[in-house]
């Protein structure tokens, strides 16, 4: 069983603090489940160019409002608590927060915390050995 609370994240290798975002990688591939969850805090009045060309990624809207544009299709929605979604065909995203919005993230494969997004906002696919 594995029980981690967010304040013993905050400060450590674990807490990525960027100018746009915040996320507090709470499970990561080393601890050897499949996935990773992460808390991300993105701030108010940015704008977010992502591609997830490795991972599929699951995003849940816990607080604030903003919007999400799949850069694919130029379809936009509206992100607000209780909002989730499903990046399951690798879609590149911008995501401008009009409030910081608190999310809710699962990746498969699971990050391993070591990760730095690339040019074009894509996390490498970097494998982790585990004990499990």
């Amino acid at each position: 069983m594995i029980v981690r609370s967010l304040d013993e994240i905050d400060g450590t290798e674990r807490d990525v603090v960027t100018p746009n975002w915040r996320s507090k990688r709470i499970i990561l591939a080393g601890d050897g489940v499949g996935f990773s969850v992460h808390e991300t805090l993105l701030k108010a009045g940015t704008v977010n160019d992502f591609w997830y060309a490795n991972h599929v990624e699951a995003v849940f809207c816990v607080e604030g409002e903003g919007e999400l544009t799949d850069k694919e299709t130029g379809q936009t929605y509206q992100l607000r608590p209780g909002t989730l979604y499903l990046l399951n065909g690798h879609e590149r995203h911008q995501v401008r927060p009009r409030t910081d919005i608190r999310t809710v993230c699962v990746f498969n494969p699971p990050v391993t915390g070591r990760e730095v997004h690339d040019e074009n906002g894509v996390y490498p696919l970097i494998a982790e050995v585990t004990g499990k």
